[in-house]
């Protein structure tokens, strides 16, 4: 179920046609959406600008949970919203942890130990063995939920190392090694990140979907 919230006041000078709520409340996320979607015609707010909480995770798939989080925006907000699911794929745990990413120690858990999970659960295993992956889901949904929705995917290549490398980025990163880089995640300036990342592609292909249908409308 999702969280209950009353609908946000967007009134007034909020309510306009290029008003584009982001379902979250992460700064990082925000910037980085901004940076991409720059040159579009939108004002991209978070959702927790008007008061909304996040919605429950409880998709079986990142785009179930895509899909749950955009549509608890929309019907708080009334605007249009882009929403994301995302997490870590890994090959010798069977796509773990997949959705449960964020909360891979359980509930709650923070950075610091979903990563120790991470580690304990490929302990001894070759380096050929631990391919990985990050998955981007993206969904769009027109103001009033008046549309289709958009949907968009990234996925980012990796090997899992044993020890962290770098201190920017969050979650994995300091362990996500890319071969073709020669740096972790968390190695990455913010402008090559967004440059290679799954997040940064799927916005990528949710701005070449998005853009024509913003351009037709203005």
């Amino acid at each position: 179920m999702l969280r209950k919230t009353q609908p946000a006041a967007v009134s007034g000078a909020a309510v306009r046609e290029n008003l584009l709520v982001l379902a979250t409340g992460n700064a990082g996320k925000l910037r980085e959406f901004r940076d991409l979607l720059a040159g579009l015609p939108l004002h991209i707010e978070p959702q927790s600008r008007f008061g909304v909480q996040p919605a429950e995770e409880t998709g079986a798939s990142f785009l179930e949970n895509a899909m749950l989080k955009a549509r608890h925006a929309a019907r708080s907000t009334g605007a249009a919203v882009i929403a994301d699911d995302s997490g870590l794929e890994v090959d010798a745990l069977g796509g773990a942890p997949g959705v449960w990413s964020a909360r891979f120690a359980g509930p709650g858990a923070d950075e610091a130990a979903n990563n120790a999970k991470l580690l304990s659960a490929l302990a001894g295993l070759a380096p050929d063995k631990r391919q990985a992956r990050y998955r981007c889901v993206l969904v769009y949904l027109p103001a009033g939920e008046a549309g289709p929705p958009l949907i968009a995917e990234g996925l980012w290549e990796g090997v899992l190392l044993d020890e962290p490398r770098g201190a920017r980025g969050f979650g994995y990163d300091p362990y996500f090694w890319l071969p073709e880089l020669g740096q972790t995640a968390a190695q990455l300036s913010e402008r090559d990140k967004n440059l290679h990342s799954h997040r940064g592609t799927a916005l990528r292909a949710l701005r070449a979907q998005l853009g024509p249908r913003l351009m037709g409308r203005t």
